[in-house]
């Protein structure tokens, strides 16, 4: 009596479906997955053709930063299409963490990665970047730059010469976790001395790189991939093409290098991006699947070759003008970078300084 009862409605079911289809339905079909993405299209495209060709199903990315996904998401509630968030940040992740929109992964992928791993075990960290300084090395001599990013404001003799991007993510991202480390009221000195130094401000990192470049400002502070990208290319943004996305050609000579402070500085600090399955998510199998992809030892060395961005998994090789790994990531303070969700205190300091 069950079975055929089942059968009934299986056969309703199916013939509502396919009325549904006919007049553009839209449901979600077992083999697709849907990532909501905050980090750019030039890297994600290709990553997801890579996973589309191993596996046959078919991917559908929404793009956005971290802050417009995560209102998206919460907007839509338990009736979100989306199965899997992929975020430029741990603060991001996080707060999807905190708003309840992620599902606990299972030990076997959290135990992939090799570092950066969450506490939360609700998502996987992805790639590393990390903070650095760039100087003109015709203009500076790089033993007379400060041991720690908080002496820069000392350093009176950039006055009008330093660049930063006070209203750039990763910017917010670097003056939480100096929130975090040095404390409230010494973040807020350190911006308010900085801007005694007159800096230029851009809108991106690319520009001020080539300023540096240029001569137009001696220092700037940034992440290390934009000086590789202008040297040698291969960096997030342009992967199809640089005349295509408006940046110039890869120059191994361009005139500047990268400076790093001394370990343990915040002026070295490790951002990690990441990623995690929402609750919402139809098909859990394809959405752990695509995750474990991401950690793959392909999709790894693509973010080292192609990105210039620093795996977390071990046995991927990195191109030889990156820093070694193991380098890279002693630098780095030991903070928790799931408080990087804190942002509130953070622009309510950048308010004050008169920055945004």
């Amino acid at each position: 009596m069950f079975l055929r009862k089942f059968s009934h409605y299986v056969v309703l079911a199916s013939l509502f479906c396919f009325t549904m289809l006919l007049s553009g339905c839209s449901q979600q079909s077992a083999d697709e997955l849907i990532v909501y993405s905050g980090r750019s299209q030039a890297l994600v495209d290709d990553l997801v053709d890579q996973f589309k060709e191993q596996t046959g199903a078919n991917i559908k990315v929404r793009y956005g930063n971290d802050a417009e996904l995560l209102a998206i998401l919460n907007e839509e509630g338990d009736k979100s299409p989306a199965d899997v968030i992929w975020a430029n940040t741990t603060g991001a992740l996080s707060n999807a963490t905190e708003q309840d929109l992620l599902t606990t992964l299972p030990d076997s992928l959290l135990a992939k990665p090799a570092s950066y791993t969450s506490d939360s075990g609700k998502w996987i960290p992805v790639t590393v970047r990390f903070r650095v300084l760039v100087y003109n090395p015709q203009n500076v001599d790089s033993t007379d730059l400060p041991a720690s990013v908080m002496d820069l404001p000392d350093m009176e003799q950039f006055e009008g010469r330093v660049g930063w991007t006070p209203t750039y993510s990763s910017f917010y991202d670097f003056i939480t976790a100096m929130r975090i480390t040095q404390g409230n009221e010494a973040t807020g000195e350190w911006l308010q001395q900085m801007q005694q130094l007159n800096p230029k401000a851009y809108n991106s990192n690319t520009p001020m790189v080539q300023g540096v470049a240029a001569g137009e400002i001696d220092i700037a502070l940034t992440n290390h991939y934009y000086p590789i990208q202008m040297k040698y290319g291969g960096a997030e943004g342009y992967y199809e093409g640089y005349e295509h996305y408006g940046q110039p050609e890869p120059d191994p000579e361009a005139n500047y290098e990268t400076y790093h402070f001394v370990q343990g500085d915040i002026g070295n600090l490790a951002l990690v991006t990441g990623a995690g399955q929402l609750k919402t998510a139809d098909n859990a199998e394809l959405a752990q699947k695509f995750l474990s992809f991401l950690l793959s030892k392909g999709a790894q060395s693509y973010a080292a070759q192609s990105v210039n961005e620093y795996p977390v998994t071990k046995g991927v090789t990195l191109p030889e003008y990156m820093l070694d790994e193991d380098k890279a990531f002693e630098l780095s303070p030991d903070y928790n970078y799931e408080q990087l969700q804190q942002l509130e205190e953070t622009l309510n300091l950048l308010r004050e300084a008169g920055l945004i």
